[in-house]
Protein backbone atom coordinates (compact mmCIF):
# COMPACT_ATOMS: atom_id res chain seq x y z
CA UNK A 1 0.00 0.00 0.00
CA UNK A 2 2.88 2.31 1.20
CA UNK A 3 4.80 1.35 -2.23
CA UNK A 4 1.68 2.37 -4.40
CA UNK A 5 1.27 5.59 -2.74
CA UNK A 6 5.03 6.46 -3.86
CA UNK A 7 4.19 5.33 -6.98
CA UNK A 8 1.02 7.50 -7.34
CA UNK A 9 3.26 10.58 -5.53
CA UNK A 10 6.19 10.42 -7.36
CA UNK A 11 3.48 9.76 -10.71
CA UNK A 12 2.25 13.56 -9.71
CA UNK A 13 4.99 14.94 -9.05
CA UNK A 14 6.52 13.98 -12.36
CA UNK A 15 3.19 15.12 -14.26
CA UNK A 16 3.42 18.63 -11.95
CA UNK A 17 6.99 18.96 -13.41
CA UNK A 18 6.23 18.03 -16.80
CA UNK A 19 2.81 20.87 -17.09
CA UNK A 20 5.14 23.00 -15.10
CA UNK A 21 7.76 22.80 -17.84
CA UNK A 22 5.20 22.89 -20.97
CA UNK A 23 3.88 26.32 -19.20
CA UNK A 24 7.50 27.84 -19.05
CA UNK A 25 8.29 27.19 -22.18
CA UNK A 26 5.11 28.21 -23.75
CA UNK A 27 5.65 32.11 -21.73
CA UNK A 28 9.55 31.98 -23.21
CA UNK A 29 8.25 31.19 -26.43
CA UNK A 30 5.78 34.15 -26.65
CA UNK A 31 8.52 36.18 -25.25
CA UNK A 32 10.94 35.69 -27.66
CA UNK A 33 7.74 35.83 -30.54
CA UNK A 34 6.93 39.60 -29.23
CA UNK A 35 11.03 40.73 -28.40
CA UNK A 36 11.51 39.21 -32.41
CA UNK A 37 8.67 41.18 -33.52
CA UNK A 38 9.84 44.01 -31.87
CA UNK A 39 13.28 43.97 -32.87
CA UNK A 40 11.37 43.60 -36.24
CA UNK A 41 9.51 46.92 -36.08
CA UNK A 42 12.70 48.58 -34.57
CA UNK A 43 14.71 47.54 -37.72
CA UNK A 44 12.14 48.63 -40.16
CA UNK A 45 11.87 52.11 -38.48
CA UNK A 46 15.42 52.59 -38.46
CA UNK A 47 15.27 51.47 -42.70
CA UNK A 48 12.65 53.93 -43.06
CA UNK A 49 14.31 56.89 -41.40
CA UNK A 50 17.70 56.50 -42.82
CA UNK A 51 15.74 56.64 -46.23
CA UNK A 52 14.11 59.76 -44.82
CA UNK A 53 17.12 61.74 -43.99
CA UNK A 54 18.79 60.51 -46.96
CA UNK A 55 16.44 61.80 -49.21
CA UNK A 56 16.39 65.37 -46.96
CA UNK A 57 19.93 65.89 -47.47
CA UNK A 58 19.97 65.41 -51.50
CA UNK A 59 17.43 67.68 -51.27
CA UNK A 60 19.17 70.06 -49.31
CA UNK A 61 22.77 69.42 -51.41
CA UNK A 62 20.52 70.54 -54.46
CA UNK A 63 19.17 73.40 -53.07
CA UNK A 64 22.82 74.54 -51.03
CA UNK A 65 24.15 74.01 -54.99
CA UNK A 66 21.76 76.03 -56.55
CA UNK A 67 22.63 78.98 -54.03
CA UNK A 68 26.49 78.50 -54.60
CA UNK A 69 25.93 79.09 -58.52
CA UNK A 70 23.57 81.85 -57.62
CA UNK A 71 26.76 83.96 -55.87
CA UNK A 72 29.20 82.49 -58.73
CA UNK A 73 26.76 84.10 -61.19
CA UNK A 74 26.96 87.29 -59.32
CA UNK A 75 30.48 87.18 -59.55
CA UNK A 76 30.76 86.38 -62.91
CA UNK A 77 28.78 89.77 -63.74
CA UNK A 78 30.82 91.56 -61.31
CA UNK A 79 34.45 90.90 -63.36
CA UNK A 80 32.73 90.75 -66.54
CA UNK A 81 31.43 94.63 -65.92
CA UNK A 82 28.14 94.98 -64.98
CA UNK A 83 27.46 98.50 -64.91
CA UNK A 84 25.46 98.28 -61.86
CA UNK A 85 28.00 97.53 -59.05
CA UNK A 86 25.02 98.06 -55.81
CA UNK A 87 22.63 95.87 -57.54
CA UNK A 88 25.47 93.37 -57.10
CA UNK A 89 26.10 93.77 -53.46
CA UNK A 90 22.64 93.69 -52.79
CA UNK A 91 22.24 90.54 -54.45
CA UNK A 92 24.91 89.18 -52.39
CA UNK A 93 23.37 90.45 -49.37
CA UNK A 94 19.79 88.58 -50.11
CA UNK A 95 21.60 85.31 -51.16
CA UNK A 96 23.31 85.15 -47.62
CA UNK A 97 19.79 85.69 -45.71
CA UNK A 98 18.37 83.37 -48.18
CA UNK A 99 20.94 80.59 -46.84
CA UNK A 100 19.98 81.35 -43.31
CA UNK A 101 15.70 81.55 -43.68
CA UNK A 102 15.68 78.08 -44.89
CA UNK A 103 13.17 75.68 -43.28
CA UNK A 104 14.24 72.09 -41.61
CA UNK A 105 12.71 69.30 -41.06
CA UNK A 106 10.42 70.44 -38.00
CA UNK A 107 9.81 73.74 -39.29
CA UNK A 108 7.97 73.03 -42.58
CA UNK A 109 5.05 72.68 -40.41
CA UNK A 110 5.10 76.35 -40.57
CA UNK A 111 3.42 77.49 -43.83
CA UNK A 112 4.68 80.84 -43.67
CA UNK A 113 7.85 79.45 -43.27
CA UNK A 114 7.90 77.51 -46.57
CA UNK A 115 6.23 80.42 -48.20
CA UNK A 116 8.43 83.11 -47.11
CA UNK A 117 11.65 81.19 -48.47
CA UNK A 118 9.95 79.80 -51.81
CA UNK A 119 9.26 83.94 -52.37
CA UNK A 120 12.77 84.62 -51.39
CA UNK A 121 14.32 81.79 -53.89
CA UNK A 122 12.42 82.35 -56.41
CA UNK A 123 11.97 85.83 -56.83
CA UNK A 124 16.34 85.83 -56.76
CA UNK A 125 16.65 83.15 -59.41
CA UNK A 126 13.96 84.96 -61.66
CA UNK A 127 15.95 88.61 -60.98
CA UNK A 128 19.44 86.93 -61.23
CA UNK A 129 18.12 85.30 -64.41
CA UNK A 130 17.03 87.92 -66.25
CA UNK A 131 20.10 90.33 -65.30
CA UNK A 132 22.27 87.07 -66.90
CA UNK A 133 20.46 87.06 -69.91
CA UNK A 134 20.09 91.07 -70.55
CA UNK A 135 23.71 91.19 -70.78
CA UNK A 136 25.17 91.31 -74.13
CA UNK A 137 27.75 88.52 -73.98
CA UNK A 138 25.44 86.29 -72.68
CA UNK A 139 25.13 85.21 -76.19
CA UNK A 140 28.70 83.69 -76.12
CA UNK A 141 29.69 83.85 -72.55
CA UNK A 142 28.87 80.00 -72.34
CA UNK A 143 30.07 80.50 -68.03
CA UNK A 144 27.00 82.69 -68.22
CA UNK A 145 24.83 80.15 -69.70
CA UNK A 146 25.71 77.16 -68.00
CA UNK A 147 25.24 78.80 -64.79
CA UNK A 148 21.85 79.62 -65.41
CA UNK A 149 20.89 76.66 -67.10
CA UNK A 150 22.18 74.94 -63.88
CA UNK A 151 19.74 77.48 -61.44
CA UNK A 152 16.67 76.49 -63.81
CA UNK A 153 17.47 72.82 -63.57
CA UNK A 154 17.50 73.10 -60.11
CA UNK A 155 14.78 75.65 -59.57
CA UNK A 156 12.49 72.75 -61.26
CA UNK A 157 13.95 70.29 -59.29
CA UNK A 158 12.38 71.69 -55.93
CA UNK A 159 8.97 70.28 -56.21
CA UNK A 160 10.16 66.79 -57.13
CA UNK A 161 12.34 66.42 -54.08
CA UNK A 162 9.52 68.02 -51.78
CA UNK A 163 7.31 64.92 -53.35
CA UNK A 164 9.57 62.58 -52.75
CA UNK A 165 10.46 63.54 -49.23
CA UNK A 166 6.40 63.58 -48.52
CA UNK A 167 6.28 59.84 -49.92
CA UNK A 168 8.66 58.44 -47.44
CA UNK A 169 7.86 60.59 -44.37
CA UNK A 170 4.15 59.70 -44.77
CA UNK A 171 5.58 55.92 -44.88
CA UNK A 172 7.20 56.34 -41.68
CA UNK A 173 3.98 58.42 -40.31
CA UNK A 174 1.68 55.68 -41.10
CA UNK A 175 4.26 53.35 -39.71
CA UNK A 176 4.48 54.56 -36.37
CA UNK A 177 0.64 54.99 -36.47
CA UNK A 178 -0.27 50.95 -36.96
CA UNK A 179 2.86 49.86 -34.75
CA UNK A 180 2.69 52.58 -31.83
CA UNK A 181 1.03 50.15 -29.03
CA UNK A 182 4.24 47.97 -29.21
CA UNK A 183 6.83 50.33 -29.96
CA UNK A 184 5.54 52.38 -27.34
CA UNK A 185 7.06 49.39 -25.07
CA UNK A 186 10.17 49.43 -26.06
CA UNK A 187 11.27 53.04 -27.34
CA UNK A 188 10.76 56.76 -25.55
CA UNK A 189 8.25 59.04 -26.95
CA UNK A 190 10.36 61.15 -29.05
CA UNK A 191 11.47 58.00 -31.15
CA UNK A 192 7.77 58.01 -31.92
CA UNK A 193 7.12 61.75 -33.23
CA UNK A 194 5.71 61.61 -36.63
CA UNK A 195 7.18 63.86 -39.48
CA UNK A 196 5.47 67.35 -41.08
CA UNK A 197 5.30 67.33 -44.42
CA UNK A 198 5.43 69.94 -47.47
CA UNK A 199 1.76 69.15 -48.22
CA UNK A 200 0.56 70.45 -45.09
CA UNK A 201 2.30 73.68 -45.69
CA UNK A 202 0.77 74.08 -48.78
CA UNK A 203 -2.83 73.26 -47.92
Amino acid sequence: MRYRCSIIGMSFLCGLVLWTSCDSSKNQEHAYTEFSKADSLTEIYLALQDTMVQVWNTMIHDDNRKIRTMRNLVHELRVSGYEHPEELDTYETRLEELAKMRYDQTSISDPEIVSAYDFASNSLVTELVAVAESQTQFTYNSTLQKMVESIRSADLRVMNYRAEYDEIASRFNHFIENNEALLEEIHPKPFLQKRPLFQMASE
